[in-house]
């Protein structure tokens, strides 16, 4: 039966504060010498309260002096045996008070590991159902020498003995061919690693960044863009510009900086003026030629009476 419920079963009610036990609330001589014998000389303070435990069992809390441990309090428990009246130490031990200063809560490693954080000899180990992660071709589940590739092959293996064992591939031949183009690894970027990859590129070094805001032309077009291998290729490539900010970093084919290797002869946009409209003054239009230009004469009075211009 639990501790928690009395003989019929029901759960106990909690007691109201309890009364601390008179002997032992008493000790608090005792009780100070078990925290100094504890505690380095000096570091146990004042007495501060006595709480009590149970029956005959009493709390004496101390304040502590120990630098770094603000708020702490030095808690000795007491006790006597019952019709007894010497007392006797329980444990000593640190306990932290209401306003201790305290430690942050732990967390893993993983979690608190950043970028840059790795120095030389340290190592970073990935779990086994990294989601960044997924299985490659490892040569494994290759199938051994001298073995059809399919069940169709293998049918006709009587009939074309010779050059279907030409044609199939061998584990050592299927080995090799993977090695030399890179696929020989027990584990290979998943599609969730590439896209956090990509993500986290495109945040330092891609079309958004001042940077490129400002940029004369992306990389795209860029002499010193050097393109990458695989599916992200298509977006992203090395910069070899030793003057570049992102010189050897992975940048975006949207970024760009001043320093494109065709800045100089790129000319600039044109830029038109701005325009002028005076809508509060009248343009004067004559109907006909000044009398001192030259190209009209007056008209003659018998013309005009013809009709005649």
């Amino acid at each position: 039966m639990s501790a928690a419920t009395t003989r019929s079963g029901t759960p106990r009610t909690p007691r109201a504060t309890r009364t601390p036990d008179r002997l032992c609330a008493e000790a608090v001589d005792l009780a100070r010498e078990a925290a100094e014998e504890a505690a380095a000389p000096g570091i146990v303070g004042a007495h501060v309260e006595v709480v009590a435990e149970g029956d005959r069992v009493v709390t004496h809390y101390f304040e502590s002096k120990e630098p770094g441990y603000r708020g702490w309090r030095w808690a000795v428990t007491v006790t006597r045996a019952s019709r007894a009246k010497n007392v006797t130490l329980d444990e000593t031990v640190l306990l932290p008070g209401a306003d201790a200063l305290m430690a942050p809560e732990w967390v893993p490693w993983s979690e608190r590991l950043r970028p840059g954080d790795m120095g030389p000899g340290d190592l970073l180990p990935t779990e086994q159902d990294d989601l960044r992660l997924e299985p490659g071709y490892s040569g494994e589940d290759a199938p051994p020498p001298n073995s059809a590739v399919s069940e169709e092959m293998e049918e006709h293996l009587d009939e074309e003995d010779a050059e279907l064992t030409s044609r199939t591939p061998s584990r050592g031949a299927i080995a090799a061919v993977a090695e030399e183009l890179g696929m020989r690894r027990a584990r290979v970027l998943s599609r969730y690693g590439l896209h956090m990859a990509a993500d986290r590129w495109d945040e330092a070094f891609g079309a958004k960044t001042p940077m490129a805001q400002a940029a004369p032309a992306s990389c795209e077009s860029c002499a010193f863009l050097v393109p990458l291998a695989g599916s992200l290729k298509q977006a992203f490539g090395i910069c070899a510009n030793e003057f570049s900010p992102a010189d050897g970093r992975v940048v975006s084919l949207a970024y760009g900086c001043g320093g494109h290797s065709e800045a100089a002869v790129m000319p600039k946009p044109p830029r038109p003026a701005a325009p002028v409209l005076d809508s509060m003054a009248a343009d004067v239009f004559p109907l006909r030629p000044a009398k001192d230009s030259g190209s009209t004469s007056e008209p003659d009075a018998a013309s005009e009476d013809l009709g005649h211009s």
